[in-house]
């Protein structure tokens, strides 16, 4: 697992370098500082107390013919997992294990992929390996870039507006990186979506955080100008769902980082999904863990995905000053738990290579967080501000 994450750190460091003067900056891949800031939930602190990452809905459950993974941390996922178990508002926990053991984990699948839901069967390696998806995920590149439209050659800017549209881990991770390095992040959330307070904080370092009801004309309209003045937009919609949206064709001279759980081909390419039920469906879990399910020591392939994400921003940057031509970047967990499956070398239980340490974090007030994971930066820009607290406007 470390060498996904290093390498994926490394990933971002090289496009870096390929978008500043020849000879500017010096990387170096400090084991501590990877592991602290691919471990941060688990270092995360306020007021000196830890957080729980994951709520009672969120986890493995016996179905009545194997395992499933669930994620209901958000309100709108948990309702829809109590809809498909036909459980009322605000069962506990006992009753939705109860509930699925009674239930098939694969027809428990198909029903949380219907409305939305997110659950899977816990599979094992061979398992997924046979499957149609993961062959579609396999066949992706880690990272894509592709141009999307001819445009005039551009200044590079020396400090890119990203108006970041995405939520969790893996596109917030790549939108911080991007901030690190100096880049002007808008954070844009529907004010009905309210994100998990702590989540926010862990990942929305050197951003700002605005709120837009894109059901207002009003707002609709600000959103608009956002876009057309941005020179990167990230998001973490499935296919399509952007389009729906906004109602309107993307910028020609706009660099579209996309985020997708199961890529982007395939017969789950729609499927909502997080790192924890990639991480099931594709075998990780059984390896993990044995005859039960286990996990990552870290939710790896969100923050790698984010680097690679990240990385690929940054060349698609620096090819647009060339060129003028607006680009899709886009990444998958899935493909990168396919390249974490294929490695070399590969143990069970590889764990972090070191215990974080106080040099790989910094207290902001009563919040304490990782560090950067490039040992270059002792910290983000600023840390995050409160969900929602900024105006809808760039920085500059």
């Amino acid at each position: 697992m470390f060498d996904l994450a290093a390498g994926s750190v490394a990933a971002f460091a090289s496009a870096i370098h390929r978008s500043t003067s020849p000879g500017d900056g010096h990387w170096t891949l400090d084991p501590e500082r990877i592991a602290a800031s691919f471990s941060s939930d688990r270092l995360f602190r306020i007021g000196g107390e830890p957080i729980n990452g994951f709520s009672e809905y969120s986890g493995f459950f016996a179905a009545r013919d194997g395992w499933v993974r669930t994620h209901g941390n958000y309100p709108h996922h948990r309702d829809r997992l109590l809809a498909i178990l036909e459980l009322d508002h605000g069962s506990p926990k006992d009753a939705v294990a109860q509930r699925i053991s009674e239930l098939s984990a694969i027809e428990i699948e198909q029903q949380a992929a219907e409305i939305g839901a997110i659950a899977v069967r816990v599979r094992t390696e061979t398992e997924w390996r046979l499957s149609e998806q993961c062959a579609a995920a396999r066949s992706e590149p880690l990272v894509s870039i592709r141009v999307r439209d001819e445009g005039k050659p551009r200044t590079h800017p020396t400090r890119p507006r990203v108006l970041d549209l995405t939520r969790v881990i893996a596109g917030p991770v790549a939108t911080r990186a991007l901030a690190l390095v100096g880049a002007d992040v808008l954070r844009i959330d529907p004010p009905a979506i309210p994100e998990i307070g702590w989540q926010h904080l862990d990942s929305g370092q050197g951003k700002r955080s605005a709120l837009l009801d894109l059901k207002s004309s009003a707002e609709a309209a600000a959103f608009r100008e956002l876009l057309d003045t941005a020179d990167v937009l990230v998001t973490g919609y499935r296919p399509g769902a952007l389009e729906a949206l906004i109602g309107q064709d993307l910028p020609a001279h706009l660099i579209h980082g996309r985020v997708s759980a199961w890529g982007w081909e395939g017969p789950w390419a729609n499927r909502r999904g997080f790192d924890s039920i990639v991480q099931a469906a594709s075998g990780i879990s059984f390896l993990e863990g044995g005859e039960k399910p286990g996990a990552l020591p870290a939710q790896a392939l969100d923050h790698s995905t984010g680097y690679f994400l990240a990385a690929g921003i940054l060349d698609a940057l620096t090819l647009r000053s060339h060129d003028g031509r607006g680009r899709d970047v886009d990444v998958s967990l899935a493909s990168t738990g396919a390249r974490l499956l294929d490695a070399p070398g590969r143990t069970v239980h590889p764990g972090l290579p070191t215990a974080p340490g106080l040099n790989a974090v910094v207290n902001h007030a009563d919040v304490t967080t990782a560090r950067p994971a490039l040992a270059e930066f002792e910290d983000y820009p600023e840390p995050s501000h409160p969900w929602g607290s900024d105006r809808a406007e760039w920085a500059h």
